[in-house]
């Protein structure tokens, strides 16, 4: 990757959400991100999002958000329409973001906003770039490039810490040329 490419503003991402299937009316009740320029993080966007679909017992287990915790958050419209201002055209980039893409187009699609950002994908990088691995969740994927440490001080499933360590683990990548 060249240094005019790594200096271009990129947005790493996370949402957290009721379940697993968008197609099943599942939708995000937390979304995080970070913006990266220049190798480093200068911006942030988050919010939790209201929404009346319940929760699966299954999803509240791995991320902890109760409904009563989405009780006077804001709608999903407002955020999502937000957060396309915030993204902008810039690439995004995502820790198994086949998942995060197919919430954040079902998001987009029933405002109709407009969605064609490139992407990449941190999970998919890192079983490329770190074959020994035995697991590629993204805890293990920081400890290994980042250090025992990394994931210390980090509330992990929860959006922004997750979309944070995501890109820091991005950077790693980059340096350790997984991206060449």
């Amino acid at each position: 990757m060249s240094q005019t490419e790594l200096c271009r503003r990129r947005i790493v991402f996370d949402f957290e959400t009721t379940g697993l299937s968008p197609g099943n009316g599942d939708r995000v009740i937390e979304v995080g991100a970070v913006a990266i320029e220049n190798g480093r993080l200068t911006d942030e966007f988050h919010s939790l999002i209201h929404t009346d679909r319940e929760i699966h017992w299954a999803a509240r287990r791995v991320h902890g958000i109760t409904s009563a915790m989405l009780v006077g958050k804001p709608p999903a419209d407002l955020i999502f329409n937000a957060f396309h201002k915030f993204i902008s055209s810039d690439p995004l980039i995502a820790h198994n973001a086949t998942f995060d893409l197919r919430f954040l187009e079902s998001e987009f699609a029933k405002l109709d906003l407009p969605f064609k950002n490139p992407h990449d994908c941190t999970l998919k990088l890192s079983r490329r770039h770190n074959q020994t691995l035995k697991s590629h969740k993204l805890e293990n994927v920081a400890r290994h490039l980042l250090g025992a440490d990394a994931v210390k001080n980090i509330n992990l499933h929860r959006a922004l810490d997750d979309a944070r360590l995501t890109a820091e683990v991005w950077l790693a990548l980059v340096r350790n040329g997984a991206l060449s």
